[in-house]
């Protein structure tokens, strides 16, 4: 988390999912907050598909999602 928020330069909200890979690694779905809003409710979030090697070291990301945190279904 500490390797992404570095990269992308927007704090870390947290793991939502994580996988397994065949190749020993793992496949990590971060939430990070990409604005900041007054109220909260309308920060801009977004996924990032993060992988990992079997060291915990960053082996590639890429951002899948964005949306406003007040949203109640994913479009």
């Amino acid at each position: 988390m500490r390797q992404l928020q570095e990269l992308t330069r927007h704090e870390v909200e947290g793991v939502v999912g994580v996988e397994k890979g065949d190749d020993g690694g793992w496949t990590v779905t971060v939430e990070v907050v990409e604005s900041r809003r007054i109220p909260d409710t309308a920060d801009v979030l977004a996924e990032y598909e993060v992988g990992v090697d079997d060291r915990g070291d960053l082996t590639s990301y890429s951002r899948r999602s964005r949306y406003v945190r007040g949203r109640t279904a994913r479009e």
